[in-house]
């Protein structure tokens, strides 16, 4: 394994946190605890970054169901020596589903059949494995199925953020029957198990994912969908492929930030660093109002960027290279008034529940990985007996006549989700990801600077206070900013509004160093890192 002597960060911890680096030859994390040990039994079998990663996403769909499952989607990128391999698993929309289905409509609804798109996070796990793996597939499914079989209890975060949507899908009976049996969430550390879900890993593991996209659960889900209202058909599912794409990137001094092309908006994060390399930011402290307003105000550009251009790129072609040029990044710093604040006319979707993961091994592979249904979970669809909620990504389309995003039939959304990768001089160093709807570029912007700006440890850039553009001129901040600095912002005409940590998302990272790893996780999250 190759990587940095001497790291070229901060070991200092400066902020409160739960969490302490893990320093290891072997890492996995994530944020459920009994994710990073599904992970981190692939590596005591002999297993690779890719085994452990597939087995802690797995593990993931059972004990966070709020947040994924085997209907959500999927992203990764895998660094195998000093190059980057980006997938894309996410799904299209129905055939049969067009502007018409929802006309009367300005918007797309949150949930119900018109917001489900093919599930793809299963093809991303068969893709992974199959392109990189060392392990069987059905090892990969044996902690899952267990968890699954047996029942979980429910971590702190998984119930409250289950108690927190139970209403919104209380008038769906397949889903109460499945996931609120008792008529209300499971409370913190009682047993959970979802109905049918242990058969349904089992099929799926047999059949090396065959099943959700041509077998009997593809059968399954196809019936209930032409039995209640739904789009789905047996052509959608077995048409259903996963895509290996190429990252794109943007240089801040000596690194470098990797993001997937669109249909997911990295090219946000990559916008707003790109405009941030271009203006005096390391002159200003790390944690001061001068620094926070410019982040601020380059996050607005980049987001107003990705709501024009991110779109299904075999429906629209987009020059991400101009994009990304110098004149365009240029011409947008310029306009940065650096003491008052603009007015954002765009914001990304207001909604997002995810899972992140990262996990690395002996060999430098390293691998960043993210899956989500999109909004808790999902659509409210839950395929009877089978434990399979459908996600509801379709809520990234819009309606607007003319809009790249918009509905169109076998076409893929607007994605929140994005896996990032730093490379510091020219090598890559550092999978992260910072999961939750809009905050994931932001997210991704914030812990990057505070790595590749200020010099500060992953650990350290994860447990930092976090900020979230919302649109016009709202900032959300953490309590922990200080109170002189949320003046300062105000006083520049930012609209600032404190709010609790679920809005501010779960980061994770692992670093290559010269023997090993730094694995860092995120204290406002169940989940932890563990490395051997």
């Amino acid at each position: 394994m190759s990587g940095n002597q001497h790291a070229p960060f901060s070991w200092d911890l400066p902020y409160a946190s739960q969490r302490t680096p893990v320093l290891a030859r072997e890492v996995v994390a994530t944020s459920h605890p009994l994710a990073v040990q599904a992970g981190m039994r692939m590596f005591e079998r002999g297993g690779n970054a890719v085994d452990a990663a597939v087995a802690a996403a797995i593990a993931l769909v059972v004990v966070e169901p709020t947040n994924n499952g085997i209907g959500s989607d999927a992203f990764a990128i895998v660094c195998q020596g000093d190059e980057l391999i980006g997938l894309n698993a996410s799904g299209r929309s129905p055939a049969a589903l067009d502007p018409s289905c929802l006309s009367g409509r300005d918007a797309m609804p949150l949930l119900g059949w018109e917001t489900v798109t093919v599930p793809g996070a299963v093809s991303a796990w068969k893709s992974l494995s199959d392109r990189f793996g060392g392990l069987s597939f059905g090892e990969l499914f044996e902690p899952a199925i267990g968890y699954a079989r047996d029942g979980c209890m429910a971590a702190p975060m998984v119930a409250e953020q289950w108690r927190l949507v139970a209403d919104l899908y209380r008038d769906m009976p397949d889903f109460c029957r499945t996931f609120l049996p008792a008529g209300r969430a499971p409370e913190v550390g009682q047993l959970f198990v979802i109905e049918g879900l242990s058969r349904t890993l089992e099929r799926i593991a047999t059949t090396g994912g065959e099943d959700l996209y041509r077998g009997e659960l593809a059968a399954a889900v196809v019936s209930h969908a032409s039995g209640t209202g739904g789009y789905l058909s047996m052509r959608d599912l077995d048409d259903h492929r996963a895509d290996w794409v190429d990252p794109i990137s943007i240089d801040y001094k000596s690194w470098t930030l990797h993001e997937l092309p669109p249909n997911g908006q990295g090219i946000a994060a990559l916008v707003a660093l790109g405009v941030l390399a271009r203006l005096p930011l390391g002159e200003y402290p790390v944690d001061g109002a001068d620094s926070i307003h410019l982040q601020i105000e380059a996050m607005k550009l980049g987001v107003t960027v990705a709501e024009k251009c991110v779109a299904d790129p075999d429906y629209v072609s987009v020059d991400l290279a101009d994009l990304l040029s110098d004149q365009h990044l240029s011409r947008l710093a310029a306009g940065i008034d650096k003491s008052q604040a603009a007015v954002s006319g765009e914001s990304a979707p207001d909604r997002g529940d995810t899972v992140y993961l990262t996990t690395a091994d002996r060999s430098g592979m390293m691998v960043s990985y993210i899956q989500s249904n999109y909004f808790a979970f999902g659509s409210g669809i839950v395929v009877p007996g089978t434990g399979i909620s459908l996600q509801n990504r379709g809520s990234g389309f819009t309606l607007e006549p003319g809009h790249a995003n918009r509905l169109e039939p076998r076409k893929r959304p607007f994605h929140t989700i994005i896996p990032g990768f730093l490379s510091h001089e020219g090598k890559p160093v550092m999978s992260f990801g910072v999961m939750g709807g809009p905050m994931q570029p932001q997210g991704h912007l914030q812990v990057a600077l505070r790595i590749a700006e200020y010099g500060q440890n992953p650990q350290a850039a994860i447990d930092a206070p976090r900020w979230q553009a919302m649109g016009g001129l709202d900032v959300a901040v953490e309590q922990a900013f200080p109170g002189s600095v949320r003046e300062q912002l105000e006083r520049r005409g930012h609209r600032i509004r404190v709010e609790g940590p679920i809005t501010f998302g779960g980061a994770q990272a692992c670093y290559r160093m010269a023997n090993g790893y730094l694995a860092a996780s995120e204290p406002r999250k169940d989940g932890h890192a563990a490395g051997r």
